[in-house]
């Protein structure tokens, strides 16, 4: 079945990066929610001692392989729906790998819960009140089914346009980077190829709407209280710092985004040629 092996492949790659990833990610967040300097943030998590370093892991792992499973599986199966059974104007290759992309970032936003959790975990405010993945969920039922959801519209900004630019752009970069290469072909200049891909555009999509996840985070560093909604929050955000500490540690995330997602799409198409998925083809 074409979705599971795509979702299979996406769920391995997610895994691998976020065991490398994670520390990093925990240090860019210190910065998003409290406009630290990296040094500074680095050394929060660091004297909060090496036990620490993973905790609110599981949210992320289980979130990130989830939605990066989805990515993959639901482009691959939105792709086919279309191509099969989309009216006339759906059959050009660019309108198919636009219009798959922007559902299947669309319909990872069920997955906000996950981000939810993982942000209050990562929050120092919450390390005594809230003790593991189980007991923040346990915590965040008493408040309301709605609480899960606190952030969710920047999260749908953030996924369908990033998702459009992503599968929109991986190949031709791809393409561009094994010219570049020249003469040097193989397995391990595919797999250069594939993770300067990923690279490229994970480094790229990542600044651009690093804005979103901002506000979003700030949305949802919040237990309980009033809602706010995404244009006031962001408007709060702004006034509070101004578009310069609103990229406060967007170098950071800029290498970590790098790094994670030439591993996911490296590692994505390895798996792939592991399994043997769209040899068919």
């Amino acid at each position: 079945m074409p979705f599971l092996d795509e979702a299979s492949c996406g769920a391995g790659a997610a895994m691998v990066n976020i065991v490398v990833t994670y520390p990093l990610n925990k240090v860019i967040f210190r910065q998003q929610i409290h406009a630290f300097r990296f040094t500074k943030a680095l050394r929060q998590v660091h004297s909060e001692g090496a036990w620490r370093l993973y905790r609110g892991v599981l949210p992320p792992l289980i979130q990130k392989s989830t939605s990066v499973s989805l990515m993959f599986g639901l482009f691959s199966k939105y792709s086919e729906l279309f191509r099969e059974h989309g009216p006339a104007a759906m059959q050009n290759k660019h309108v198919v790998t636009a219009s798959a992309a922007f559902l299947a970032g669309s319909t990872e936003a069920f997955l906000t819960p996950f981000e939810r959790v993982q942000t209050l975990l990562q929050h120092p405010k919450y390390h005594g009140q809230l003790k593991n993945t189980a007991d923040t969920v346990i915590c965040l039922r008493s408040y309301g089914f709605a609480e899960f959801y606190r952030g969710v519209v920047p999260i749908l900004c953030r996924n369908g346009p990033s998702n459009v630019l992503f599968f929109s752009l991986r190949e031709p970069i791809k393409s561009g980077t094994a010219y570049c290469m020249g003469e040097h072909q193989g397995s391990v200049a595919t797999t250069l190829q594939n993770f300067v891909s990923g690279a490229v555009l994970g480094a790229s999509l990542s600044t651009l709407f690093f804005p979103l996840n901002v506000v979003k985070n700030k949305m949802q560093c919040r237990l309980g209280g009033e809602f706010f909604s995404f244009p006031a929050a962001a408007k709060y955000v702004y006034q509070e710092r101004g578009w310069r500490l609103l990229y406060r540690g967007v170098h950071v995330n800029f290498t970590r985004s790098m790094c994670s997602w030439g591993i996911i799409n490296a590692a994505y198409e390895m798996f792939r040629k592991l399994l043997h998925v769209g040899q068919e083809a």
